[in-house]
């Protein structure tokens, strides 16, 4: 049989490894295909540099649509990015009866909806299992493996970006932008990092996590954002010697109400194995009826983990090449028309526990206004600490735990202390997970 082909749009540093991937794979490949899959056509505007990794064997365009037009081309592969020409051309490859697989995250937490429903019409599959952590095979186990379970909550390390300088934060007591600085000369930054410090890139993932996990579509106009910019090396300190450490985490779990889906900075408990996840590295745990926790850690980005998603993709793909659209797995694990509403909730409706540190005047009956602020919006304390500051002899650090609340309460206990003129600097807030 002849070997499926492949158009790829984009040949950059996942581009590269899905070439060399295939290429060193192709006997193993095609064992567990059941056929060939090669690449025949690569479409990058810099067409030298792309001859130059592809070699005479495989055609270069500098236009993508010359490889959407092309009828021999059965799967296209679209590496490019982002929101604009990659949502155009991909639409245009299912239009044209092609399939697709792609890496692009962002692409289908804002789009997924519309693009699922127009391949769908047109019975073929947009595969996506590189969009989410790299070469850890978390969609595929979402969608198939844990097919039997009522999945009750994910949490993951899912941008390695912000975990690898966390960790750099928490291994050296530096702050914030020291560390990225450091990111950035070693190649783990972007110049431009704002998509994954904000938390933007983790909450693209979250978003499609969400969607297989639960049966509903993709939302990520609706899901709470945060960064690490705004945390600081005393706070990682303090989180330590309570006995936790600071993760980014994107978290979406199932609530009477509906679906959390948020991404944060989380105090995780130090015994966790997701706690000491480091680098770079991410780490998804999920929590199902039926399997109970199951981890799932390696590398989520770089050229050949992430090209091993890709070309797992392809696989799948040629495998059911042939078979009845209606019988294959659903994009989003439910079938199309088995699709929730269950709304998201609101941030302000969330329930989590809280780590807050007050930089106080060092003052009697200051520790007793906190406390009594506490109690009026039903916010029971956990564990407290109080610590010299490192501003001056007369104020203190007053870091404080506290029992699960709701956010909207918790967020009108900390407008009444903030007013206290007691209390010396805006207050640090970050939410707490047991992960239990």
């Amino acid at each position: 049989m002849n070997p499926i082909q492949v158009g790829l749009l984009g040949i950059g540093t996942v581009g590269s490894g899905t070439f060399h991937v295939l290429t060193r794979n192709q006997t193993e490949i095609r064992r567990r295909a059941g056929r060939g899959i090669a690449i025949t056509m690569v479409a990058d505007l810099d067409t030298a540099r792309a001859k130059s990794i592809v070699g005479d064997g495989v055609q270069v365009v500098g236009d993508a649509r010359a490889v959407i037009a092309n009828p021999a081309i059965d799967i296209v592969i679209e590496l490019i990015g982002g929101y604009g020409i990659a949502k155009t051309l991909v639409m245009e490859a299912i239009a044209a009866g092609k399939h697709v697989v792609t890496a692009n995250k962002a692409l289908l937490a804002v789009h997924g909806t519309e693009i699922f429903a127009a391949a769908r019409a047109k019975g073929v599959i947009v595969a996506f299992e590189a969009a989410v952590a790299g070469g850890i095979p978390i969609i595929k186990a979402l969608r198939e493996g844990l097919t039997a379970n009522r999945i009750e909550w994910i949490a993951g390390i899912i941008n390695g970006t912000t975990n690898f300088i966390l960790s750099e934060m928490r291994d050296k007591g530096l702050d914030f932008s020291l560390v990225l600085k450091e990111a950035q000369r070693l190649g783990y930054a972007e110049t431009d990092p704002t998509f994954d410090i904000e938390g933007v890139d983790a909450a693209h993932k979250a978003t499609i996590m969400s969607a297989i996990a639960f049966g509903i579509p993709v939302q990520f106009d609706k899901a709470h954002v945060e960064g690490i910019t705004k945390l600081q090396a005393a706070d990682i300190r303090y989180a330590e010697q309570l006995g936790y450490r600071i993760k980014l985490l994107g978290i979406t779990r199932r609530q009477a109400g509906g679906i959390e889906l948020r991404v944060h900075p989380t105090l995780v408990p130090a015994k966790r194995l997701i706690a000491n996840v480091e680098g770079a590295m991410n780490a998804v745990l999920v929590q199902a009826d039926a399997v109970g926790t199951t981890l799932y850690y390696g590398k989520g980005a770089g050229s050949e983990p992430t090209a091993s998603a890709v070309v797992a993709d392809l696989v799948d793909i040629t495998r059911l090449h042939t078979a009845d659209p209606d019988h294959r797995v659903p994009h989003l694990a439910f079938q199309p028309d088995e699709l929730a509403d269950t709304p998201i909730l609101p941030i302000e409706q969330v329930v989590t526990a809280f780590y807050l540190r007050l930089q106080v005047a060092d003052q009697t009956g200051v520790l007793a206004k906190i406390t009594t602020i506490l109690a009026d919006h039903d916010i029971s304390i956990d564990a407290l600490l109080q610590r010299e500051s490192a501003e001056g002899e007369r104020q203190t650090d007053v870091i404080i735990l506290t029992h699960n609340t709701v956010e909207g309460r918790m967020r009108a206990a900390l407008a009444r202390m903030q007013a206290l003129p007691t209390v010396l600097a805006p207050i640090v807030s970050i939410r707490k997970e047991e992960l239990n």
